[in-house]
């Protein structure tokens, strides 16, 4: 590719998607998205039960973490997409921002302009809620936001189980008060998946200033002096005549600027690798969610698990086809909530989602007779991790080291969260559906028990964030307009420059983000923008 663009926008995720369709709005914007993975054309990236499938390897890099220390060595499978639409492409739709003191708590640690009522617009911008229009919701944006069209009758019996722990039903856990269980709003439209590969992309694709390319890794970001100039591929150099934008997310963001000799100087040189710019902020500061689960067999089809023979596969098939629900219309995880495990907690501490099966996702185990899930995450871990690489290749996978339970108090919250989890499982309204509990089983009870059961079954709940942090401090990766402090010409726009890991699930947050980022790059550089626009 010989040709220059404007704009170069490196990962075509759920940050990249949104950046490529904004800024091309503007016809006088010349638009290059480039996306190491393919295209989305498997139908499994439709179908929202598709994400049964995406942890077990399709469509995701297949790295996994370092050993954990803090969890007996504990090996996780780390999934991060390989896909255009990113996580949005793979994920379980699951549609939550976090709290809104998370982003009043970004904007109290110098991110001016990042308080909830300040990025309140780009989140409404975004969505196109068929349930609600009002002070936290829009309608008319590019993302679909839906209720589920598929729960069962033992979503509303495990609600009544929490009812009887104090526990009550939210109706809307993205609007005024999180607290509460619910179902989820789902990224969907028209019971089919709305990544923002579907939602941003595909209206703005024939765009003749807009080029897509997937397939398309980059090997490293290029510089001259201080300013980033373009990108190195494959096929050779591509040049951009105003910015280098990075939306690779957390573990790829850090990855390729280490790669291009941006981060820590003395791990790079260690490996070989000409520094560019010593920044040790680069790939630090990583936070997760981690995930312990509660597995429970039913005492009968009271979930979907039975929709995995081939048989009833077929019948599942068929009734999407004709009426756009059963199995194939659900996420499997579309129920669920936010309580507190530290009762002194300014905003709830633990999230849950309720699976509607056993083996969903890989290493999780499957219940002979069909189970029932419950997943439950601390979500304000004091724990920091890493993103580093292991050699000069571009073609290693990174050493991803989260980095959890490194703070006891972490430890503590996430058994707290495992104990409440079995203690919504086992409440009466649950009894006609479930046989006995399966995991973690009677014979957990001590705080060692919990802990080698931990170090036996935990999980990622895939929400990596924080490794290229956005501060307004000397050290901070990239100040509040995104720019990377140190490098002109280059912004870095996807969850990497979240402070703090928001409270829930990160897609959201992290379209906001390039919502947010777009209209920010459309002022720098007197872009054109739609009536729509939230500035």
């Amino acid at each position: 590719m010989k040709e220059d663009f404007d704009f170069i926008i490196i990962g075509g995720g759920s940050a990249g998607a949104v950046l490529a369709a904004r800024l091309s709005e503007d016809p006088a914007a010349k638009v290059l998205l480039l996306e190491a993975g393919g295209s989305d054309r498997h139908p499994y990236y439709h179908l929202p039960a598709g994400f049964a499938k995406m942890t077990k390897g399709i469509g995701s890099w297949g790295w996994q973490t370092v050993p954990q220390r803090h969890m007996n060595n504990l090996q996780l499978r780390f999934t991060q997409a390989r896909v255009i639409g990113g996580g949005s492409s793979i994920n379980a739709q699951i549609y939550t921002r976090g709290n809104a003191l998370d982003y009043d708590e970004w904007a109290q640690l110098g991110c001016k302009g990042w308080s909830y009522d300040e990025v309140l617009p780009w989140f409404r911008r975004a969505e196109d809620n068929d349930t609600f229009e009002d002070h936290w919701h829009g309608k008319g944006g590019p993302l679909g936001v839906s209720r589920p069209r598929a729960p069962l009758p033992v979503c509303k019996a495990w609600f009544a189980a929490c009812a009887g722990l104090g526990i009550p039903f939210n109706p809307d856990m993205t609007g005024a008060e999180q607290a509460g269980v619910g179902y989820y709003q789902l990224t969907q439209r028209h019971m089919r998946r709305s990544s923002t590969a579907t939602a941003y992309l595909r209206p703005a694709r024939h765009r003749p200033n807009l080029t897509i390319c997937t397939g398309a890794e980059v090997l490293r970001i290029l510089t001259e002096g201080q300013r980033a100039i373009g990108v190195e591929t494959a096929t050779g150099p591509v040049y951009a005549r105003a910015e280098v934008l990075l939306s690779a997310g957390a573990i790829g963001s850090p990855r390729l600027l280490q790669l291009s000799g941006i981060g820590p100087g003395a791990d790079l040189r260690a490996l070989g690798i000409a520094v560019v710019l010593d920044q040790p902020g680069v790939g630090a500061n990583l936070q997760d969610h981690l995930d312990l689960f509660v597995i429970a067999e039913c005492s009968g089809p009271h979930s979907y698990d039975r929709y995995a023979r081939p048989f009833w596969s077929m019948l599942a098939g068929l009734q999407y086809l004709t009426t756009r629900r059963g199995p194939v219309a659900s996420s499997l995880f579309e129920t669920g909530g936010f309580w507190y495990a530290d009762t002194t907690a300014r905003s709830p501490d633990l999230q849950f989602h309720l699976g509607l099966g056993s083996g969903i996702e890989a290493g999780v185990a499957a219940m002979p007779q069909g189970g029932l899930t419950l997943n439950s995450a601390h979500l304000r871990p004091r724990s920091r991790g890493t993103v580093r690489l292991a050699s000069a290749d571009p073609c290693a996978a990174p050493l991803i080291d989260p980095n959890y339970w490194e703070d006891p108090y972490d430890r503590e919250m996430s058994i707290r969260g495992l104990k409440l989890a079995r203690e919504m499982m086992a409440g009466d309204a649950l009894k006609p559906y479930l046989l006995a509990e399966r995991l973690p089983g009677p014979e957990v009870r001590s705080d060692q028990d919990y802990f080698d059961y931990a170090c036996r079954h935990a999980k990622t709940d895939h929400h990596p964030a924080g490794t290229c942090r956005m501060g307004s401090d000397v050290e901070a990766v990239v100040d509040p307009l995104l720019r990377f402090n140190g490098i002109e010409g280059l912004r870095v726009i996807d969850a990497s420059v979240m402070p703090r890991v928001v409270s829930s699930n990160t897609n959201a947050a992290t379209i906001m983000i390039a919502e947010k980022a777009s209209d920010i790059i459309a002022r720098a550089h007197g872009l054109s923008r739609k009536e729509n626009s939230a500035a």
